[in-house]
């Protein structure tokens, strides 16, 4: 569980991140939650919540009754009940705080689905732990020769191998059906465990591996995203995006999840825009819409007879011109409203100094004079 780029300690508990918790491979804080009622006392006469949430290998996490009235703590590696057998995870979030988390997840406090928590784990529960991590690497490349030996149209992503060693959860992709009963039989006896076979989508995957995206930061779905929205293409029209699909997809291959971010701004601010298909109605003849600026708010217009010159007019305008066109009124032109955008004349400043950036480049003209001057000597 400790992360090779920190200084987290050998059983996973966390020492003092040089990333501040925020690395790609199995950090610290992985999809973690801010505790912000940590220093707050409860009421009188109420107990702590007896659910805590475990969290497991790349953000993997699951809720756990503490039926034994354990003492625990944000950190503390527990044995929790698993089919069959027992796991091992560390406590990310204890209290009232999970209250809101079941209910985010559509869980009841009662529900079936929510197991209980053995003990804290012991050095051995540990040391069994991190033997099973260790394998993880090496059993998944074997797995990955068996599929392409047996023909199957699957990707094997990840392996999560159980903290009791007994059985290993392995999550692969596929676009289409995939008959594996022969792989398991193969998996099986080639590694003495229990097999379970986990299809996850393009962006749980991406959400498990981890990475950067194009904005430079880490992806959003293995640090802090937990629920993965559909995105259309839509999304980017309002934007006024270009459409390119090599910029619009993320690591997974699906349109980026951040399309959405800042989706409702914009329909909130084209409410006050007009229909792009209306055109206006002036005495020089129609205009035709060409484009918009949204945060300015503005637009630009273009005779049907002239298409080259644009005319620049705010959203306000354009929607009193439409309003005279509806009265049947169309005495009017666009360079009456009209005006000119002002340019940005922002002055840029030589940040790498005055000299030229091939100042370390060999003067090539030098070399040929001299190489003259030898010849010039030796005709002498």
């Amino acid at each position: 569980m400790s992360c090779g780029s920190c200084s987290t300690q050998e059983n996973g508990l966390p020492n003092g991140c040089g990333n501040n918790g925020s690395c790609g491979i199995d950090s610290c804080n992985k999809l973690g939650v801010f505790d912000w009622l940590s220093n707050m006392t409860l009421p009188n006469h109420q107990q702590v919540f007896n659910i805590v949430e475990v969290r497991f290998k790349n953000g993997r996490k699951y809720f756990y009754k503490n039926t034994k009235k354990l003492s625990l703590s944000i950190g503390d590696v527990v044995a929790v009940e698993a089919s069959p057998g027992h796991d091992i995870g560390v406590i990310t979030l204890v209290g009232e705080l999970v209250k809101i988390q079941l209910k985010k997840n559509n869980l009841a406090h009662e529900s079936e689905e929510i197991k209980q928590i053995y003990r804290i784990a012991s050095a051995k529960d540990i040391d069994i732990w991190q033997a099973a991590r260790a394998k993880e690497l090496e059993v998944q490349k074997k797995a990955r020769l068996i599929i392409l030996r047996l023909g199957l149209k699957m990707k094997l992503s990840d392996i999560e191998y159980q903290g009791d060693g007994s059985k290993a959860t392995f999550f692969y992709t596929a676009d289409e059906r995939v008959d594996f009963r022969l792989l398991i039989r193969e998996l099986a006896s080639s590694f003495n465990i229990r097999i379970e076979m986990r299809q996850v989508g393009l962006r749980q995957e991406a959400a498990r591996l981890g990475g950067v995206g194009s904005c430079g930061r880490e992806l959003c779905c293995s640090t802090w995203l937990t629920d993965f929205r559909s995105v259309n293409t839509s999304a980017a029209r309002y934007q006024q995006l270009s459409l390119n699909p090599q910029k619009l997809a993320g690591q997974c291959g699906k349109l980026k999840c951040c399309l959405n971010y800042e989706l409702e701004s914009y329909l909130e601010a084209l409410k006050s825009f007009p229909r792009t298909d209306l055109m206006l109605k002036t005495e020089k003849g129609d205009a035709i819409f060409q484009k918009m600026d949204i945060f300015k708010g503005l637009i630009w217009y273009a005779y049907r007879d002239n298409p080259i010159n644009w005319h620049t007019i705010t959203t306000q305008q354009a929607n009193e011109i439409i309003a005279l066109n509806k009265a049947g009124k169309s005495n009017v032109s666009l360079e009456d409203f009209a005006f000119e955008v002002e340019t940005d004349n922002t002055k840029f400043t030589d940040l790498v100094g005055q000299e030229s950036l091939t100042r370390f480049d060999k003067p090539k003209n030098k070399k040929k004079k001299h190489r003259n001057k030898k010849f010039n000597k030796n005709a002498e």
